[in-house]
């Protein structure tokens, strides 16, 4: 994910209505499920979004999540992650008791993997076409309706599902770079949304019974923004664009579940989570420290390549710190395995929403 000099003013945003979370409850969905305490427990994971849940669909020749250091903590190389380990997803997954869903690319060699669901990610994509060649958003769904065509997943299985959906920016770092006018940023924020809630919608439809989306990060706490500041501060005009999004994702979610009066649709705050352990510099329970939490681990030696460049004769044209756990971004965009963990134990409460 790249985001470059989104600052405009913060543009009012007023929610009407609180959710709808009717207690309903299905009992022919009870007995298709696994249950504790009489509550849904969802027994597999389909992932959409972008790199801070994808696990390894980018193709191997062309993306950065490929190449060392990347993958450095876990599993010990390079494997997909835009991490030096773990991401989002696998917290998700961990949270809910099974492995790691198996990445869209890899399904045909890890079938046994398939009973936990499939992540359809793809790092650098976004609801719209982002000028990489990565599915958006709707293509991805059209995997999950392709395999349900194939007869891979029944009526059954996306009963007892979970729906994990990441934004983490790329649409808005395409509209920036493809010269977009700013004074229509706020307009096109607006489509961005209005399409996720029709995408949400759509995964509900499907079968899934509980869609989780995520919040837009403090893009201004992003060390490619925090680089102007040598990492001190995070540029609060910038973060004025996250809570504009995130106050509109609120009133799509709302929306949807007074339509279906019940919650289906659930809000997992990343941009809460991220404040919050920026500003402790770690997790609430102290097991996590992070002294420079701004700065990223993985920093290129100049402004025009990235983390895992290398030059003609293979020399790093990067450096990474010695202790990748100390670090809350592993580079200019991305949390590091450390840094997913202190946003998960932030978030886990919350998580238990889904079980409702």
């Amino acid at each position: 994910m790249e985001l470059h000099g989104l600052f405009f003013l913060l543009f009012l945003f007023t929610i009407a209505g609180e959710p709808v979370c009717a207690n309903v409850r299905d009992r022919r969905l009870k007995k298709l499920t696994t249950q504790a305490n009489g509550e849904f427990r969802p027994t597999k994971l389909f992932v959409f979004g972008d790199s801070y849940s994808d696990t390894g669909n980018n193709p191997k020749r062309l993306a950065s999540s490929w190449k060392t250091p990347y993958g450095v903590t876990f599993p010990g190389k390079p494997a997909g992650r835009y991490s030096d380990g773990r991401v989002l997803t696998d917290y998700v997954a961990r949270f809910m008791g099974i492995k790691s869903p198996l990445a869209y690319q890899w399904r045909k060699y890890g079938q046994k993997r398939l009973q936990y669901g499939v992540n359809f990610a793809y790092g650098g994509t976004g609801v719209f076409d982002t000028g990489n060649l990565e599915p958006n958003m709707t293509t991805q769904i059209g995997f999950l309706q392709g395999l349900i065509k194939e007869g891979v997943y029944t009526k059954r299985d996306l009963e007892s599902s979970l729906a994990l959906v990441t934004v983490s920016g790329n649409d808005y770092s395409a509209y920036i770079s493809s010269g977009g006018p700013r004074q229509d940023l706020p307009s096109f924020m607006s489509h961005v949304v209005n399409q996720m809630g029709i995408n949400l919608k759509v995964i509900h439809d499907m079968g899934v019974r509980k869609v989780l989306v995520s919040s837009l990060q403090p893009i201004g706490c992003l060390p490619q923004q925090t680089v102007f500041s040598s990492y001190q501060q995070c540029n609060e005009t910038e973060n004025a664009a996250s809570y504009y999004h995130n106050q509109m994702l609120q009133q799509v979610v709302t929306e949807l579940n007074n339509a279906t009066k019940d919650c289906s649709f659930l809000i997992l705050d990343l941009f809460s989570s991220f404040t919050t352990v920026l500003k402790n510099k770690g997790d609430y329970t102290g097991s996590l420290k992070f002294d420079t939490p701004l700065k990223p681990c993985c920093m290129p030696t100049s402004s025009d390549v990235y983390c895992g460049s290398r030059d003609e004769n293979g020399k790093a044209l990067y450096t990474v710190c010695n202790e990748p756990e100390s670090a809350f971004f592993w580079d200019s965009v991305h949390p590091s395995q450390a840094g997913w963990r202190a946003v998960y134990l932030t978030l886990r409460s919350s998580l238990n929403r889904i079980y409702s």
